[in-house]
């Protein structure tokens, strides 16, 4: 079976692309270099060329503070992008599985997330990637949306990696403590996603949707750093202490503002397809020995 990938250099994406070659399947994976979905008779072109049977679209414009700016980029990408390829599986009748995001919440819930709540973005981005959500409801009915939360993993950048650069030179960080969420690790996420095309080409079929997935247990973005750092002494990835200090969000403004909870309820894909919850420190104690 042809699985064609699209934003193969993301860090979800180079962990698809292994994930789905090591399961023997015959792999297109492309950057915004080979295929360019933000045009359309790009698309057409390259599904006429290589025929693929799935696809599993991980492009996507995620720089959530620039996409304030960059607003036509954002919505080029996330919304018409994700258009262009809905479009083309419609017409060549085959499935697609899409990453979606968190923020497409305004974050004022206290409770985790379900699949079933008001959508309510506070910025661009996670408008963006509603936007393109819609767009795949309007042309699609076999496809997977799955929404994820705080991505991170040995590729491209991510909070891990931006906590173990700052730590090389200071010795005291100041990190948000009221906003929370389940950090994602972008190999587990990739192994869902395979599971779940696994899983369609057994039974030819799915239970098509939108779907939550993320870490557990529920951590603020300082609990985080502060592991992360715990961690990294443990194993002698780093060598000095790092004092982490909690701070409100009023503290850290940035251009965009982000949800204060981001949890997703996870109870659904657990339901139907037995996939759990990963336990984000263990899969983060993975990443730092490798990173060592």
């Amino acid at each position: 079976m042809k699985v064609l990938i699209t934003g193969a250099q993301g860090q979800i994406g180079k962990e698809l692309t292994h994930t789905a070659i090591a399961h023997g399947y015959e792999v297109y994976s492309v950057g915004r270099e080979e295929l360019d979905i933000t045009k359309a008779s790009n698309v057409d072109i390259f599904f006429n060329q290589y025929k693929p049977d799935i696809v599993i679209n991980a492009a996507a414009y995620t720089t959530v503070d620039k996409a304030e700016e960059e607003q036509d980029i954002a919505y080029a990408i996330n919304c018409d992008g994700t258009k262009n390829i809905a479009a083309a599986c419609a017409e060549a009748s085959i499935p697609l599985f899409h990453i979606s995001t968190d923020y497409v919440f305004d974050g004022s819930k206290t409770e985790p997330y379900s699949e079933e709540d008001t959508i309510s973005p506070l910025g661009i981005y996670g408008d963006s990637k509603w936007r393109g959500e819609e767009e795949i409801r309007k042309k699609l009915s076999s496809a997977i949306i799955l929404r994820v939360a705080w991505v991170f993993g040995m590729h491209g950048n991510n909070f891990v990696k931006t906590m173990l650069r700052l730590g090389k030179d200071k010795n005291e960080l100041n990190v948000v403590a009221d906003q929370f969420g389940g950090p994602s690790p972008a190999k587990d996420i990739a192994d869902t996603l395979i599971k779940l095309v696994t899983y369609y080409q057994k039974n030819n079929d799915l239970q098509w949707g939108t779907y939550h997935y993320c870490g557990s247990p529920k951590t603020s973005w300082y609990e985080f750093a502060t592991e992360i750092f715990q961690q990294a002494n443990e194993i002698g990835l780093m060598k000095k202490k790092i004092k982490v200090n909690p701070i409100p969000t009023t503290e850290y403004p940035t251009p965009a503002k982000r949800p204060e909870n981001s949890m997703l309820d996870c109870t659904k894909i657990s339901n139907i397809y037995n996939i759990d919850m990963p336990d984000w420190r263990v899969e983060l104690k993975n990443l730092l020995t490798e990173l060592k």
